[in-house]
């Protein structure tokens, strides 16, 4: 057999690394960084190398099947694609003559952004589905950014990203790149990148727990979960007493920031300290410090989005890069450019457009927030949820209230799951469509060229052939709405590879005249450099008359439901936040051994003064429990939580029955969507507020 080398992008995180796979016939021999590719520079993570793992594992399915229950007992039986696909289009068809298209919801899980053919062809499905009840990862994730994106910038994907190689200040909170690669944000080598920053400039970071990132940043403080829309507040507020604020050339085409200063008069470094735990004086020291940085940038991730004020604080976060002249700005927060431009070609996004039928929460790009998606299942009446298609998502361990969806989803008319795994969700489906393995596909990332931290462009063909008798999921979808087509009297869709797609956005993209294409990238399989962040204001704005609006009226009104909850002062117990490891990935990186392997990751991390007024003991069992649940865990005593919060990773919990993750289940752990609360949300945006849920903890 012949050895061979290919060329790979890994799509297992944000920060898309460039790959060098080395094959013989069907075996993987080695996983190695790209030393030329343009971004990641050679640096991989241990997710990399599990590429291998995922691409072998005996868990995941290679065909269709479908549940076979007899005599109360549940077995999974593989099927033919014809079979398979025609069941579901039959259901599909039937439940939406029968009880109206809002009868069937729709959840795409996270990885579905890393896959490309998922990001292209999933119309072709769901536009014979348009559905109120559709349902995404990002109302657990990412929601805020893209709603400061719509209000502020014109666009919901117009976010832009920290220029880290030319920063002198860089202002952190809730984010923790060291362990997640960078998010919302692709910065590959992130640790290099931090630590060079460092050397020149500082960075501080503001976070509830001492994180793999504080350990190399220059001032770390410790600030309350839930708190965080205060410190920012205080330090605009600051900026504007101060006379520190210079919008520069953004000045020219900015609106709305005397209503800003007058609106945020009342919240002093004073009134946040008294919530946050962080100094007044130490509030005006960093506000002055940014204010006088050559290059300097405010960033804010899931700590500050997945809590009650996420909008708030990336409202906030863009402010403060604004009035210091710092959007736009080389050192910076700045927009990329990439060579498939998205923000062209899709949909600007909306908000409130519709509202949920039980709990009257407002939509976001017409998808509803995941945190309502158990009671459209279990409530009757006109538009109840009967049929659920999923995606590449694992809700039950993913968004808040797990239990109460685990269970909810048995009450389903029938259920069909886009997924190569039986994990904790899928196992309540009556049909699961495996796509092909990552590696036997090609890959463009769609998606995280768009927030990079650097113009850079790659394609890559796939490294192992099409197995016989498989479909990519790009496929699975065509196929599938073209037989619900049939069965609807609708018309057809033509199939159109994915790859076809990408080349004409390149060919009509903003770096047109670098002669990009298909071809010319798979003869530089390591990536094009199209070159560091260039300003792009105003032209990029996609508001009308190309103005930033700074005065976004959701998120004035939002600041009276901040006094009303913290004027009078509040009183608070233990606070749950989450935290991720490097060697995983939400819920889909557990059941590879080189990536679960070592010392227990699914503890419970306490202060040491909480651990003694609670009871409890180093290494000892303790109940977690909140409004909606409780869970048994270790805990873990840590002086890197600050008095007052408790840390439980995300993404465990493979105990539940028939679910098929061999080695997920031996390192088990505990779910922590299990206490987080489905009603504790972000009142303004509806994303889950999975971080700063009031929780107690005593022995087990």
């Amino acid at each position: 057999m012949t050895r061979k080398t290919h060329y790979r992008a890994c799509h297992l995180c944000e920060a898309i690394c460039g790959l060098v796979i080395e094959t013989e016939g069907a075996e993987i021999l080695s996983i190695k960084g790209d030393p030329d590719d343009p971004l990641s520079r050679g640096h991989i993570c241990p997710k990399a190398v599990a590429l291998q793992d995922i691409h072998q594992d005996p868990d995941r399915l290679r065909a269709p099947v479908k549940k076979v229950v007899e005599n109360g007992n549940t077995s999974w039986q593989e099927i033919s694609w014809e079979e398979a696909l025609d069941t579901t289009a039959r259901k599909l068809a039937d439940t939406i003559t029968t009880h109206g298209v809002n009868s069937v919801g729709i959840y795409m899980g996270n990885p579905s952004v890393h896959n490309y053919g998922m990001m292209t062809h999933q119309s072709a499905l769901f536009r014979h589905i348009r559905t109120n009840n559709r349902f995404s990862a990002t109302s657990v994730d990412q929601l805020p950014h893209h709603l400061a994106g719509l209000w502020m910038y014109g666009h919901k994907l117009l976010i832009p990203v920290p220029d880290v190689d030319r920063s002198n200040y860089f202002l952190m909170l809730g984010a923790n790149p060291l362990a997640s690669n960078g998010s919302l944000w692709t910065v590959p080598d992130v640790k290099k990148r931090l630590k060079a920053l460092t050397a020149r400039g500082k960075l501080v970071l503001v976070d509830p727990r001492r994180t793999e990132t504080a350990a190399i940043a220059s001032e770390h403080q410790f600030i309350r979960p839930g708190t965080d829309a205060l410190f920012l507040l205080a330090l605009l507020n600051t900026l504007f007493s101060e006379g520190l604020c210079e919008p520069g050339h953004l000045a020219e085409y900015t609106t709305g920031l005397p209503e800003v200063e007058a609106a945020v008069k009342d919240f002093t470094p004073e009134f946040a300290a008294r919530h946050t735990g962080i100094k007044a004086e130490d509030i005006r020291r960093i506000a002055r410090e940014f204010a006088a940085a050559d290059g300097a940038v405010c960033y804010g991730r899931m700590g500050v989005s997945t809590q009650a004020y996420g909008a708030l604080c990336q409202w906030l976060i863009q402010l403060i890069n604004i009035v210091t002249g710092n959007l736009d700005r080389p050192g910076g927060s700045m927009f990329t450019t990439p060579a498939l431009d998205t923000v062209q070609t899709a949909g600007p996004g909306g908000h409130g457009r519709h509202r949920s039928r039980v709990r009257d929460l407002p939509e976001f790009d017409r998808e509803l927030p995941a945190v309502c998606l158990a009671e459209e299942i279990t409530t009757p009446g006109e538009g109840q949820v009967r049929v659920l298609f999923t995606g590449a998502g694992n809700p039950v361990l993913s968004t808040p209230n797990g239990r109460r969806l685990d269970e909810a989803l048995d009450e389903l008319d029938f259920m069909v799951s886009l997924d190569p795994y039986i994990n904790e969700t899928t196992c309540h489906a009556d049909i699961i469509l495996p796509p092909t393995s990552s590696l036997e596909h090609d890959h463009y990332d769609m998606s995280f060229h768009v927030f990079s931290m650097r113009n850079t462009v790659r394609y890559n063909d796939p490294v192992f052939d099409k197995p016989e008798g498989s479909l990519h999921d790009w496929e699975i979808f065509t196929e599938l709405g073209n037989r619900l087509a049939r069965l609807l009297d609708l018309a057809e869709q033509p199939p159109m590879p994915p790859h076809e797609m990408i080349d004409m956005g390149l060919q009509m993209g903003p770096w047109a005249a670098q002669n990009l294409s298909i071809e010319s990238l798979r003869a530089q399989p390591s990536g094009v450099d199209l070159g560091p962040l260039e300003p792009r204001l105003p032209e990029r704005l996609a508001t009308p008359n190309k103005q930033i609006i700074c005065d976004v009226p959701q998120t004035m009104a939002d600041l009276d439901r901040l006094r009303a909850e913290f004027g009078e002062g509040k009183v608070d117990g233990l606070k749950l936040i989450g935290r991720r490891h490097v060697r995983s990935n939400n819920s889909w990186m557990h059941n590879y051994h080189r990536l679960v392997k070592g010392k227990d990751r699914c503890t419970l991390l306490m202060h040491p003064e909480d651990i003694a007024q609670n009871g409890l003991q180093d290494g000892a069992q303790a109940t977690l429990s909140s409004r909606v649940g409780a869970v048994d865990v270790v805990v873990e005593v840590s002086e890197d939580v600050m008095p007052g919060v408790v840390s439980l990773p995300h993404g465990y919990g493979h105990h539940r029955a028939g679910v098929r993750l061999a080695t997920a289940a031996e390192r088990a752990g505990v779910s922590c969507n299990d206490v987080t609360d489905d009603h504790h949300l972000d009142a303004l945006s509806g994303n889950a507020a999975v971080n700063g849920v009031p929780v107690e903890v005593r022995p087990a």
